[in-house]
């Protein structure tokens, strides 16, 4: 039985005609499949049915709408195949999109898209019907979708080329790239280009390179192309699908202009204080070319570019600038002309009618300038130590302008150590200099016009002070020198070294200014000497202290030479000279202004007692000649009561000095505080008299207290009619003190007896 080919409309392209003869081809076969139900043993054994499926691939085209009954591409063959058997389509799009009938024909279920997917993989198997076993093992195939022309092209996003200006024909700009989702090896996948415009200056080949076709490119006539480009495919046929883009092609600059200037005059007013380097005024150029591309250089006509110079600005304009000081007095104006000149890649065209030259006009303009030194610094070298001539050189300065005021010159820093002369600007020192307090001085000198609010200006000044051999060297390392007492003669003890303050000082040379039996020094000559032990035997035991008078000498001119003592201690040392125990000594000498120290002590504490002792004497004789009258007035005004009497006008005093006759005296019970010093009788004798001799006793008794503190409570203690008042005593006697007579002398008394609780109404109150 012959297989019969799916019929197609003949609606394809002529290739798609063999497309479909091929599957025909594939898909015819002769049925050998014989009906016989029953067969013999011997025809079995004749004819062998081979157990295999018989299909090959499938084709089947994209995009087809389904039909009813569908549309069949192939059909499934075996040996084993019955009415009580049913095949059954497994894989890629099984039941979906495709399916197989009855009789074993793969159909069409639904449309397909070769984009999406171009293969489909399944599996054929054949079941019993009525078991549902499996006749035969399962095989696979495979489905290809053919393409159709359902696509067009597709651009890149990005279309954009540059070239630079003046390249050669047939130079590649840029590469379109554009994709066909058909299948590529198919004229429906193939992409053919083609530009819509710029033909005369591009060309785009087959495989999307754009190439120019002329030299002339330019970009100061035109710096960007928009050029249209088609994409088709099935190339070389009137039928396909295309797509159009626009690409944009940028023009490179190269230095292919040279630059000129934009006038042929430049005119400039310019001060002639202003400093080197400051800017003038600017010089525009044109050039066509981009910036980056611009490379003028500017020509000053000779001898004038030693005051003037031009620099390129970020513009690439020639910037004119201040070299040299100008002075209005001398030259008012400048005239010179500037050359630009440029190299260029290319040829230009036509120079003709190009500035590359212009004229520069300079006008100088006075102004009223300040004094002018003949140096910018000056730098002046004296001797240390007294001088023989105090001048140590000059400055000179000039006033610049027509005017020509005279100068006159000043030093304003007060603490400079030289002085100038006004009119001639001599300097001359005002006092003795010492390197070795400070070498260098540095000063301002300043220079007046020599009329009302004239200008000035300064000058600095260095004065280097050099030196002269003024100094004595000072002995070092000496605390490094010591003997031990298990040192051996000749044993070297310590290093002396000599430090002196002058500069560029000579070798030091070091003798022994005295002698000794127990040590001896030897010279270097490298600037330090050793000491060495001439015999041992010593004892940090021993009391005696060990002293070197060292000479050393400092080699300069006039030769400069001091006598040191060096201190040899006597130590108990360990193994390599090691200290342990240094015996210390009392220094022998003391310095003068320890000497001055202690002198300035002793007068200070003479004098201290001296005033003292005066005012003790003072203090006695103005005691002894008050009256007694105002001894007592004295008593009572000062105020180390506490505040027991209140006017010390209001009552007479002389109250309490009779109160020592009146029987009715009440004493306290127990000795008042004071009551242990010597009184003699209250009422006998002076009362001055008296304080007097209270205070000699208290002035010679060092631990008791000073009289002038207890002088109330020595008078009115145990003798008095009110008793002790004070404080102290009333600690010391206790609460029990009955004060209620002092209620019986009368309203004047009436604050003091309440301050002592006499009062009855206050009697009962507690606190």
């Amino acid at each position: 039985m012959m297989k019969q080919c799916a019929g197609r409309q003949m609606t394809e392209p002529v290739f798609r005609v063999a497309v479909l003869l091929a599957l025909c081809s594939l898909s015819i076969g002769v049925d050998v499949h014989q009906a016989q139900k029953t067969p013999s043993i011997s025809s079995a054994v004749l004819q062998r049915h081979k157990r295999d499926w018989k299909w090959d691939k499938l084709y089947a085209y994209e995009e087809s709408r389904p039909k009813n009954p569908p549309e069949k591409i192939g059909k499934l063959e075996n040996t084993f195949f019955t009415s009580s058997t049913k095949f059954i389509l497994k894989g890629d799009g099984a039941n979906d999109k495709f399916g197989v009938t009855e009789n074993g024909d793969i159909v069409v279920l639904a449309k397909l898209d070769r984009e999406t997917q171009s293969v489909y993989n399944l599996s054929a198997s054949l079941l019993n019907v009525h078991t549902g076993e499996l006749v035969d093992k399962d095989d696979s195939f495979v489905i290809v979708v053919l393409d159709i022309n359902d696509n067009i092209p597709v651009f890149d996003s990005d279309q954009s080329g540059s070239i630079s200006e003046s390249s050669s024909a047939g130079t590649t700009i840029m590469k379109v790239k554009a994709t066909d989702a058909d299948d590529s090896s198919t004229e429906n996948g193939k992409i053919d280009f083609k530009l819509l415009n710029g033909t005369d200056l591009f060309k785009i080949k087959h495989n999307g390179d754009i190439i120019t076709l002329k030299s002339d490119l330019d970009r100061e006539k035109q710096s960007q192309y928009l050029i249209a480009v088609q994409a088709k495919d099935m190339p070389e046929h009137l039928t396909g699908n295309s797509a159009s883009t626009v690409v944009t092609i940028n023009i490179k600059d190269i230095n292919d202009n040279i630059a000129t200037f934009k006038k042929e005059k430049y005119l400039f007013n310019v001060k002639e204080d202003l400093k080197p380097g400051t800017e003038i005024g600017l010089l525009e150029v044109e050039d066509k070319d981009e910036i980056q591309n611009k490379d003028p250089t500017f020509v000053l006509q000779s001898k004038f570019h030693e005051v003037f110079d031009i620099k390129r600005t970020k513009e690439k304009d020639g910037m004119l600038s201040l070299k040299v000081p100008l002075d209005y007095e001398k030259v008012k104006t400048y005239m010179f002309n500037v050359i630009v000149e440029e190299h260029t890649v290319s040829r230009t065209p036509d120079n003709k009618g190009l500035l590359k030259r212009t004229q520069v006009i300079i006008d100088v303009t006075d102004v009223d300038e300040p004094p002018v030194f003949n140096q910018t610094e000056y730098t002046f070298s004296v001797l240390e130590g007294p001088f023989k001539s105090p001048v140590i050189g000059a400055v000179s300065a000039k006033d610049p302008d027509s005017a020509s005021y005279k100068i006159r010159y000043t030093i304003e820093d007060v603490n400079c150590p030289v002085d100038v002369d006004p009119v001639n600007g001599y300097l001359s020192l005002k006092r003795t200099l010492d390197r070795e307090q400070e070498s260098l001085y540095t000063f301002q000198v300043t220079a007046h016009e020599d009329v009302p609010n004239g200008l000035k200006s300064s000058t600095m000044v260095s004065l280097k002070v050099l030196d002269i051999n003024d100094n004595a060297p000072e002995l070092t390392n000496g605390s490094y020198v010591y003997v031990c007492e298990n040192d051996k003669p000749n044993t070297i003890i310590g290093t002396i070294g000599a430090y002196d303050k002058d500069e560029n000082s000579g070798r030091f040379r070091f003798t022994l200014a005295r002698k000794s039996s127990n040590f001896s020094l030897y010279d270097n000559q490298d600037n330090t000497a050793n000491i060495v032990l001439k015999q041992g035997g010593f004892s940090t035991e021993d009391s005696e202290e060990y002293l070197l008078e060292i000479e050393i000498a400092d080699g300069g001119t006039p030769e400069q030479k001091s006598v040191n003592l060096l201190q040899i201690k006597v130590c108990t040392c360990q193994s390599g000279r090691r200290v342990e125990y240094c015996m210390s000594y009392a220094r022998t000498g003391m310095s003068v202004s320890a000497l001055l120290a202690i002198l300035l002590c002793i007068i200070t504490i003479l004098v201290i007692v001296i005033l003292i002792v005066l005012r003790r004497r003072y203090q006695k004789e103005v005691l002894v000649t008050k009256a007694s009258g105002e001894i007592h007035e004295q008593l009572v005004r000062y105020d180390e009561e506490g505040g027991g009497e209140m006017d010390t006008n209001g009552y007479d005093v002389s109250i309490l000095s009779s109160a020592c006759h009146d029987s009715s005296f009440r004493p306290s019970v127990g000795p008042a505080l004071y009551a242990m010093v010597k009184k003699p009788p209250a009422c006998k004798g002076d009362m001055a008299m008296m304080i007097e001799v209270k205070k000699d006793e208290a002035d010679r008794d060092r631990d008791g207290i000073p009289y002038d503190t207890l002088h109330i409570y020595g008078y009115e203690g145990t003798e008095s009619l009110a008793g002790s008042l004070s404080s102290l005593d009333s600690s010391s006697s206790g609460s029990n003190l009955d004060y209620d007579f002092i209620h019986e002398w009368g309203p004047r008394f009436r604050t003091l007896a309440q301050l002592y609780g006499v009062d009855g109404s206050d009697s009962d109150s507690s606190y």
